[in-house]
């Protein structure tokens, strides 16, 4: 009996390639293909991050859920082998339905059976931009291809009901804002690989990645730099409903730290219109969540994305955040912030993602060790 079929897909006019849907052309064991949503409201009460992940090449389908009240972090995970259907975007608790692509979605988590305070929601996402497109990221570690991806990001309001400690939080549009990013390609996920890589651990990587939703137009941000601040992705565009997409410069930001950390409090981002008009993106904090507790993004020491748990695995966890000492790895990965923008007197609100590791000559930051004066 033949060992290969053709999958669902394959029905679709949609192949890139003389293979079946089930297989990519690379087989590169980190190859990808997952996404990202944050669901907030504008008082910085609740943080709720959410994703799934398909690694072809590894035989394994995965998902997370976090959300922030306070101080406490609750954090639903799941994995299992991957099927033939990969239209089917759900792992043990947890789902997403692609109801209209590009315009609406629904998120979904079951609570756990065994105790009805635990975690759970049912929200539709509800897109109020186009999707835009982000640089084409690579990363090499010598001569090696480590990171290569295609994303679009996308910003829009969110309804439907979080559950959680007994208690019902209604997921409002007008107080509630999701962005979503989604992304495919290689990126390294956890495992031993021959090669020189320690040879070239950076001094430093510095990281912003900041969607902002105001009423009448959305604007993404995005920088990475090495550590004595070369740019290696830059990226300022406005989108308007009416106006072609703006680009807006080359943004340069001044973060105000808490002091003893590298935990932003506030920025201001300067940009560039069309006009040669500087702008001004004001940025206010209002809820935290480390990618390196609970979601699964290193250097988490429990689990990481693309890892093999066995079959039907999943997984449960609260995390008190009040002493950050108790998460010392969350420090050496990204953060990522709710955040209230300003702009040409506009309020809007977003995500402030933030990563800042090493050594970064623009901030001051003189080695892995160094903090916010």
């Amino acid at each position: 009996m033949p060992q290969d079929r053709p999958v669902p897909l394959d029905e679709y006019p949609v192949h890139q390639a003389p293979l079946s849907m089930k297989h990519l052309v690379t087989g590169d064991r980190n190859a990808y293909d997952r996404c990202i949503f944050h669901v907030f409201d504008h008082q910085g009460r609740a943080l709720l991050i959410a994703g799934l992940g398909v690694y072809p090449n590894a035989g394994l389908i995965d998902a997370y859920a976090t959300l922030r009240i306070g101080d406490r972090l609750h954090a639903v995970r799941a994995s299992d082998a991957l099927t033939d259907d990969r239209m089917n975007l759900s792992v043990g608790p947890l789902r997403i339905t692609v109801d209209t692509p590009l315009r609406r979605l629904t998120l979904h988590c079951a609570p756990d059976p065994g105790d009805p305070n635990s975690l759970s929601y049912d929200i539709t996402w509800h897109a109020d931009f186009p999707a835009l497109w982000e640089p084409h990221h690579t990363q090499r570690k010598g001569d090696r291809l480590t990171l290569e991806g295609r994303r679009f990001v996308q910003a829009g309001h969110c309804t439907g009901v979080i559950r959680v400690g007994g208690q019902e939080i209604p997921v409002t549009a007008g107080e509630w804002t999701g962005t979503r990013d989604r992304s495919w390609g290689v990126r390294p996920i956890p495992g031993e690989e021959a090669g020189r890589g320690d040879e070239y651990r950076p001094e430093g990587f510095h990281w912003l990645w900041v969607p902002a939703r105001f009423d009448d137009r959305f604007l993404m941000v995005i920088t990475q730099e090495d550590a004595d601040g070369y740019r290696t992705l830059n990226e300022a565009v406005l989108v308007q409903d009416g106006h072609p997409d703006a680009q807006l410069g080359w943004p340069q930001t001044d973060i105000t730290y808490r002091s003893g950390t590298r935990h932003p409090e506030r920025a201001v981002i300067h940009l560039t219109d069309t006009s040669r008009k500087p702008l001004e993106l004001g940025v206010e904090i209002l809820a935290s969540s480390p990618l390196a507790v609970g979601a699964g993004y290193p250097p988490a020491d429990g689990w990481q994305h693309g890892t093999w748990q066995g079959r039907d695995w999943s997984d449960r966890q609260t995390y008190d955040l009040s002493d950050p000492a108790a998460h010392p790895m969350a420090a050496f990965g990204v953060t990522d912030h709710a955040a209230r923008f300003t702009l040409d007197g506009q309020t809007g609100y977003g995500i402030f993602e933030h990563g800042s590791f090493g050594r970064h000559d623009p901030s001051g930051f003189t080695d892995y060790t160094s903090l916010a004066p």
